[in-house]
């Protein structure tokens, strides 16, 4: 079972068809929709401000998801992967986001939908992230559009695979 805490009088919450991770941590003001899953040593700590997070999300191993107390929230839509170790902090990330392994949102930073945020990116505070396009280096820049048929072929194909590997930790 995750180790799910609460903090300040908020305790998370989620919807239908979740996964945690033994291993994985999900703490304070943090509300959850339907086939989310949480993967092992990933951590969701919304005790200095809120997070709300969309149907359909995957948060992989070892990724952050926090926020600045009185200053930054974190907002993420649906159908959003964030990637192994990647670290998303007060921010917006809208529906159909991929954040790739090691990437960093910072505060403030606004990811529009459909935008791959690619591995390592460091995108900096208050940064807009425009649709369309994928994002890539330090600090994080538009490097080329994406179409629509391999936009849906590696987000919605990881969204998907992640609701799948989910099923299997269930049957065991």
């Amino acid at each position: 079972m995750a180790l799910i805490k609460s903090v300040r009088g908020y305790t998370p919450q989620w919807g239908a068809n979740c996964f945690f991770a033994e291993n994985a941590t999900l703490i304070g003001d943090l509300v959850m929709g339907d086939d989310c899953s949480v993967w092992f040593q990933a951590v969701v700590r919304g005790d200095v401000n809120s997070i709300r997070i969309g149907n359909k999300v995957n948060i992989q191993d070892g990724a952050v998801i926090h926020g600045t107390f009185e200053r930054a929230a974190t907002t993420i839509g649906n159908n959003v992967s964030v990637g192994h170790r990647a670290l998303v902090h007060g921010c917006t990330l809208h529906d159909n986001v991929l954040v790739g392994m090691g990437a960093i949102v910072m505060d403030h930073a606004v990811v529009e939908s459909n935008v791959l945020i690619a591995a390592g990116a460091v995108v900096l505070e208050n940064t807009l992230c425009e649709s369309g396009y994928i994002y890539a280096g330090v600090p994080a820049k538009k490097v080329k559009a994406i179409s629509p048929e391999q936009f849906a072929d590696t987000i919605g194909r990881i969204a998907d695979a992640y609701i799948r590997y989910a099923g299997w930790f269930r049957e065991e």
